[in-house]
């Protein structure tokens, strides 16, 4: 096993859009792989053809995209080990399907839903299994002749895994140890349906992950039930010396109370749960997408990577290429890891802060022209150098910062009773025809004649400045006051003040 070079592999099921925590444990995928010089393959896992979602694929492959995830092999991308669409692969299950008949590690069954539905009301916690197995319609209850029979009228049936009680199945878990589970919970799963030719997840799994020389299985804690199955799985093909190991990654749990996250802890909280906006082709529901909310998709990795890990610093902050030397997957939390979305919010903020004032421009300025505004590149670049500290989301900057781009219409009603003094007026006329009288208009020259000015004319700096904001901004709120002049330059400055002069009086 320790001579198998590393590969890996994400395989979601196109019933839906991707959930987050399909991205962590994608993410924990690729940062495994890559640590390892090995492979990450993207598989999809399509053969329940009964939930299959129209644009469902083709989601899972644009959320991939906008998150820098790559893959080394599969869906869309090839690879030596095709098909990677498992619903293409038919042929290559049926094989193995016979194989365990052959064997006799399987066997076909015929119970209706009906009667299925049945013998769950007649016996409690009914299971199909090795105790009830000889009460039900299959293949070892019946002739060969009646099988063959029904098999040749047309009547459909499953094949179900003949699981084999009493025996002991350790599962080698990088990151719970080794855990021990008695066979006789397992249930003879159906491997196969007549119905639609394809196997189900259980046994395509395994076929496929054997096929494909996958070396590790990292996966949601949700699937280590499932886990002693596909072990056995293992065992009756005569796989088991290739096994791959296995890691069952810790539960991503509500912000508060118990239990795993959902997309109504999302709805009621107002925060996403998928990658990108998702829209529901039955309903038309649309479900809201960090993409879209306006999250840097850097800021998702991280918070995803230290959500179940982490590298044992008190650093938070770090590049996809950082987690990759840092990850150790033996290093996991076997706890579940609260969804703390506020943290997520605080990582967005941070990356705001990390991206140069040019990339947050290049974000800001469609949402300026949306708003009517044309305006050269280097001045919005230099708005976002003065606001971008001041927000954790690119689309905040417009309501915060709009009055560098457009004068006020109107003033704040509380600033105003609060700010602007019996003689406002007169002294905003004086500062107006000062800064007009200003043949250099720069901050610093600004700074200095108009404190000189104040300090001569006897005024309080708290009460002009105050005056000159809500006269510039038609708020209290903003940056550095001979910022915003400097950068509305004079004739701007001074048609503001005097407006202010005459609305307000």
């Amino acid at each position: 096993m320790n001579e198998r070079k590393v590969r890996v592999r994400f395989a979601p099921s196109p019933t839906g859009p991707l959930h987050i925590g399909g991205v962590r444990t994608a993410l924990y995928n690729y940062l495994f792989a890559k640590q390892h010089e090995g492979s990450l393959v993207l598989r999809i896992e399509d053969t329940d053809s009964t939930r299959l979602v129209p644009g469902a694929e083709e989601y899972i492959l644009e959320s991939f995209r906008w998150l820098g995830i790559k893959f080394d092999e599969g869906v869309s991308i090839g690879g030596n080990y095709g098909p990677y669409r498992q619903s293409e692969r038919r042929k290559i299950y049926r094989r193995y399907v016979d194989q365990l008949l052959e064997d006799d590690k399987a066997y076909i069954a015929f119970d209706t839903p009906e009667e299925l539905e049945a013998k769950r009301a007649e016996i409690p916690n009914f299971q199909y299994d090795a105790r009830t197995r000889g009460m039900m319609r299959n293949s070892l209850t019946m002739s060969r002749e009646e099988v063959d029979a029904l098999i040749d009228d047309g009547t459909q049936y499953v094949v179900r895994f003949k699981v084999t009680p009493g025996e002991a199945v350790h599962i080698d878990d990088i990151i719970r140890g080794n855990v021990r589970i008695m066979s006789d919970v397992v249930d003879d799963k159906v491997i196969y349906k007549s119905a639609d030719e394809l196997p189900t997840y259980h046994l395509a799994n395994i076929v496929d992950d054997h096929l494909m020389e996958i070396t590790h299985v990292i996966r949601g804690e949700e699937w280590l039930p499932s886990s002693p199955l596909h072990v056995l799985l293992y065992r009756a093909l005569g796989w088991e010396s290739t096994m791959p190991r296995f890691a069952h990654l810790p539960l991503l749990l509500k912000p508060e109370g118990k239990g795993k996250l959902s997309k109504r802890d999302g709805d009621r909280l107002g925060f996403p749960v998928f990658p990108l906006e998702w829209r529901d082709p039955k309903t038309g529901d649309i479900s809201s997408g960090y993409r879209e909310d306006g999250y840097f998709p850097e800021a998702i990795i991280n918070f995803l990577a230290l959500l179940g890990w982490n590298p044992g610093t008190e650093q938070e902050v770090f590049s996809l290429d950082k987690l990759v030397g840092l990850f150790d997957l033996s290093k996991c939390s076997k706890s579940g890891a609260r969804f703390d979305y506020q943290k997520c919010i605080w990582f967005n903020h941070e990356y705001m802060l990390n991206k140069s004032d040019e990339e947050v421009a290049k974000l800001f300025a469609p949402i300026v022209a949306g708003n009517g505004v044309e305006e050269p590149m280097s001045r919005i670049i230099q708005v976002v150098a003065m606001m971008k500290d001041r927000v954790n989301f690119v689309k905040e900057l417009w309501p915060l910062c709009s009055f560098f781009f457009v004068p006020p219409t109107s003033y704040d009603e509380k600033t105003v009773r609060k700010r602007w003094k019996e003689d406002s007026a007169q002294v905003m006329e004086e500062l107006a025809s000062l800064l007009e009288s200003l043949d250099d208009f720069s901050l610093e020259n600004q700074e200095r004649v108009v404190r000189a000015w104040i300090e001569t004319k006897g005024y309080k700096l708290g009460d002009v400045m105050n005056a000159f904001r809500l006269a510039l901004v038609g708020i209290g709120k903003g940056p550095g006051m001979f910022d915003i002049s400097a950068f509305l330059g004079r004739e701007e400055t001074v048609r503001r003040l005097r407006r202010a002069i005459k609305v307000l009086g």
